[in-house]
């Protein structure tokens, strides 16, 4: 299932321009243009990012928006302007936004700040950097060190019970804090990381796409083609083909 993304937008055609530029990896729900608007459907359906701009013209601008996001601190959003000046950034920074677009925008800088932020959004229960208070427990340590191994290990068969001998726990323990802070198990997350290394394997057109099922880790290429379509929403060819058209459109 593809991430699904909320473009709050009332400038109609930059709408459709980021709906455009996102729309190959992502679902992208635009023609929502008001702050009304906006929350009557992230109460009604679930979103992993929002795209919003600071200067909707409607009554309420789009901090408010972000502000209602930040006490609900279940979706990370991104806040696109036309302006970057001192008292708009003043305006905005209370909100913590999980990033800030100014129009124009070249496609890779709109492409980068959204993978960006929805990376942060998902470790940040255990960034002890970003943290406010005090860290009182090593709980967000120890779940680290597992994501550590992971991404060096991703190309390998990993097993929960050498994560769990990672932090000392039994593993059920450790699947169940595992969860709590980061919102997916720990399969769903090895999972989420094997597709994101499969995808930059994609890019080499010179590389088949059995190798890479091989490669990272998979028993066979119909098990990697099954995970990336139920990630992703398209199978592994289809999105070696987009990555074709969109080099194509660069050069």
């Amino acid at each position: 299932m593809r991430p699904k993304i909320l473009v709050v937008e009332d400038e109609i055609i930059i709408a459709h321009d980021i709906k455009g530029i996102l729309n190959d990896d992502y679902d992208v729900i635009i023609n929502i243009k008001t702050v009304e608007e906006a929350i009557s459907i992230i109460e009604q359906e679930h979103f992993d990012l929002v795209l919003l701009d600071i200067n909707l013209k409607a009554e309420k601008e789009g901090t408010v928006l972000g502000e209602y996001l930040l006490k609900k601190d279940t979706i990370p959003f991104i806040y696109i302007t036309s302006y970057s000046d001192k008292t708009t950034l003043d305006k905005v920074k209370n909100t913590r936004p999980y990033g800030f677009i100014v129009k124009p925008f070249k496609s890779s800088d709109l492409q980068t700040t959204v993978y960006l932020a929805m990376n942060s959004f998902i470790h940040r229960k255990i960034d002890c950097l970003r943290a406010e208070d005090e860290i009182l427990s090593d709980v967000p340590f120890r779940i680290k060190e597992t994501i550590n191994y992971i991404n060096d290990h991703i190309c390998e068969k990993i097993e929960i019970s050498v994560l769990a001998d990672i932090t000392k726990w039994k593993v059920h323990h450790y699947i169940r804090v595992f969860t709590k802070h980061m919102s997916l198990t720990p399969y769903q997350y090895i999972l989420n990381r094997k597709i994101e290394k499969s995808k930059a394997l994609l890019a080499d057109e010179q590389v088949s796409i059995n190798s890479i099922a091989f490669e990272i880790g998979f028993l066979s290429y119909s098990n990697f083609c099954n995970a990336f379509k139920r990630i992703t929403g398209i199978t592994p060819e289809a999105y070696r083909n987009l990555e074709i058209l969109k080099k194509k459109r660069i050069n």
